[in-house]
């Protein structure tokens, strides 16, 4: 599956932005979906996932209760709704797909999309 992930950018502090993440391949509902983050001089962090069917999600302790994880099968696409962005969400944004069940570490995944942007001024 190829990955194509978009809607970075820069906003406010307080502020909102939508990531979303096309996928290719007919099999888009068979992967476990996650939000990964890397911001400058740090390792890649698990952000959020979503499993095949969409109805479990998980987060990151930090974005728990303001992002949003969720997915359309009929367009293979995932969304990573953001809202009441710090400063401290600023990173790469990367989306993930993996086979099999939940996976918090980067390594555990099999494709990925080449990251966008989001960067938070205060």
């Amino acid at each position: 599956v190829q990955l194509q992930a978009s809607g970075g950018g820069l906003v406010q502090a307080g502020g909102s932005l939508r990531l979303s993440c096309a996928a290719s391949g007919r099999t888009f509902s068979s992967y476990f979906m996650g939000w990964f983050r890397q911001a400058p001089g740090k390792t890649r962090e698990f952000v959020a996932a979503i499993n095949w069917s969409g109805p479990n999600t998980y987060y990151l302790d930090s974005v728990q209760g303001r992002f949003t994880i969720s997915r359309d099968n009929t367009k293979n696409t995932v969304y990573l709704q953001m809202n009441s962005l710090k400063p401290e969400d600023t990173a790469v944004y990367y989306c993930a797909a993996k086979t099999g069940g939940l996976g918090y570490g980067p390594s555990l995944y099999h494709y990925w999309g080449q990251g966008t942007l989001v960067t938070v001024s205060s």
